[in-house]
């Protein structure tokens, strides 16, 4: 076994770590180390499986064609895929540049209205007491 190095790991990976790995009676370091080997494995595993699963991602095959464990594997690249692009887009930009008004939440938990012009103004909403 080689020696560790230090490395940086997404707070949200180390939160899950930690917490699965209480179930599994392992520390975070051993369930990151865990799920980093299972995930080699199986993007290693070039098999028909693998090949159908990557047929699917690709947009060359329907995910009724896959087995349960395959579209297990299939769901959790496309959770991936999409927790990426969902952290590098900017929707408000593009709807702004198509003319779009959009409605945010800011860092402290408030309603924001983002403009197409660039104005931004908190929406308060009145509530009524009966």
């Amino acid at each position: 076994m080689s020696a560790d190095r230090p490395t940086r790991v997404a707070a949200d990976l180390l939160d899950s770590a930690a917490s699965e790995g209480r179930r599994e009676r392992r520390s975070a370091k051993a369930q990151l180390d865990y799920w980093t080997r299972l995930g080699r494995a199986v993007s290693l595993h070039q098999s028909a499986a693998r090949r159908r699963v990557e047929a699917v991602l690709t947009g060359e095959a329907e995910m009724a064609e896959l087995s349960d464990e395959e579209r297990l594997v299939a769901n959790a690249e496309i959770d991936l895929a999409v927790d990426r692009r969902a952290g590098a887009t900017r929707i408000g930009e593009h709807l702004a540049a198509e003319g779009i008004t959009s409605v945010a939440l800011d860092a402290e938990g408030n309603l924001v209205e983002h403009r197409p012009d660039g104005t931004e103004e908190v929406v308060t909403v009145a509530s009524t007491v009966r």
